[in-house]
């Protein structure tokens, strides 16, 4: 007889949802996505830039109908850079360069995409905004409640498996740990994209080309004095930048780690950016349209992933800092060894497929999670712990274990 399909519900449509959408599907699974935002963000230029490691990318190849359009949207970072920055007499040198580096860069929205795209639209439920769950006393179903946004109507869905994907602030990990609470990490980060189409011979292109020769193939990392920036080209004509600012912790609203910045905000940004980085690239900053600013948290590893039938995954599982491009790549490997295990399992034995999640993911995330913590504090001048300022050195670097 033919086996019985688990139903999977999966909370967030970010990418971490959409991964986790394709590896249950894959493994057998009918997955449904609940996602609070009214439509997918393929028509607004959400998010920023991202890195994904060799791994990654040959596992989001084999989700996808069509594999060749990931390179197609995506440029290689082959050279991992970092220099200082002489504020004074406003010149760089460099520190370390490892040109064996084998990331890519891509948008966030690029990937987001390409991902939405290779699943069943009738998948998703857009519009949905998650309220609630209960678990049968057995821990064989669970229940969620979710909000229609549209109509205001609360409605109820049932499956075997509820898959938290809600990101660093999760509302489904705060029901198993009321008390948890995010670690600040010192510094926020404003970002930005400078869109340079139809502008490639401008004064601000041509310079920032003439101090950054190797844009297109590069990751950038400028260290000043208790601070440092990240800077890399993406496709079509866009230039990713990151600049983390050590300030006490802000006091933010709402349910989001993005700051509202005002114009005040931002042109002191521009300011203190002219008195430390060199002038181009305090330049293309001031040119850079609706800059943002994150504040940085990450959390000590958590002791499981798990509880009955709803698991934890990407940054709902593991808050990390940006540093070591790790967050959507630890998310993907989320999804795949999740996927895999719970097709080698069966859905008639979900706590077991479960438990091997865990215990392959729990020890690899937070040595990574540990990494990028001390990673950050040398680059902003917090401590001086020996870390090593090369991407290289991140444990589980290229190959993580899988199933």
């Amino acid at each position: 007889m033919e086996k019985k399909k688990g139903k999977a519900i999966v909370v967030g449509g970010s990418i971490a949802g959409l991964s986790c959408a394709h590896s249950l599907t894959l493994a057998g699974w009918d997955v449904l996505v609940l996602e609070k935002s009214s439509e997918p963000p393929t028509r607004s230029p959400t998010g920023a830039g991202l890195g994904l490691d060799s791994q990654v990318r040959q596992i989001i190849k084999s989700w996808l109908p069509h594999p060749h359009l990931l390179d197609e949207i995506t440029l290689p970072l082959s050279i991992d850079q970092n220099q200082v920055t002489d504020s004074e007499k406003k010149g760089t040198r460099i520190l370390t360069r490892d040109e064996n580096f084998d990331f890519r860069a891509a948008y966030w929205a690029d990937i987001h995409s390409l991902l939405y795209n290779a699943l069943p639209q009738t998948m998703f439920l857009w519009g949905h905004k998650f309220l609630s769950f209960t678990m049968s006393q057995d821990e064989s179903t669970v229940k969620v409640q979710t909000l229609v946004m549209e109509t205001q109507e609360t409605v109820e869905i049932q499956g075997d498996l509820l898959v938290a994907a809600d990101g660093c602030l999760s509302s489904i990990r705060k029901t198993f740990l009321p008390d948890f609470k995010l670690r600040y990490s010192g510094y926020c980060a404003w970002r930005g994209i400078f869109d340079f189409s139809g502008n490639e011979k401008s004064e601000t292109v041509t310079g920032i080309k003439k101090e950054y020769p190797d844009l297109g193939k590069c990751l950038y990392f400028d260290l000043g004095e208790k601070t440092h920036s990240v800077f890399y080209e993406l496709i079509n004509k866009k230039l990713n930048w990151i600049w983390y600012v050590n300030q006490p912790e802000p006091d933010l609203k709402g349910n989001s780690v993005t700051m509202k910045v005002s114009q005040g905000m931002i042109n002191e940004m521009h300011q203190e950016a002219e008195t430390i980085w060199i002038p181009d690239l305090a330049r293309l900053m001031k040119e850079t349209n609706d800059p943002f600013l994150n504040v940085i948290y990450d959390c000590d590893p958590l002791e499981q992933f798990f509880w009955g039938n709803v698991v934890l995954v990407g940054d709902a599982a593991h808050p990390t800092t940006p540093h070591g491009l790790r967050s959507t790549n630890m998310s993907v490997l989320d999804a795949e060894v999740l996927g895999k295990c719970l097709e080698k399992c069966g859905p008639e034995n979900l706590s077991l497929g479960l438990e091997e999640y865990q215990r392959i993911r729990l020890p690899v995330v937070a040595e990574q999670v540990f990494y990028a913590r001390r990673l950050g504090r040398v680059k902003q001048g917090l401590d001086r712990d020996g870390t090593g300022l090369e991407q290289r050195n991140m444990p589980f670097f290229s190959s993580a274990p899988l199933v």
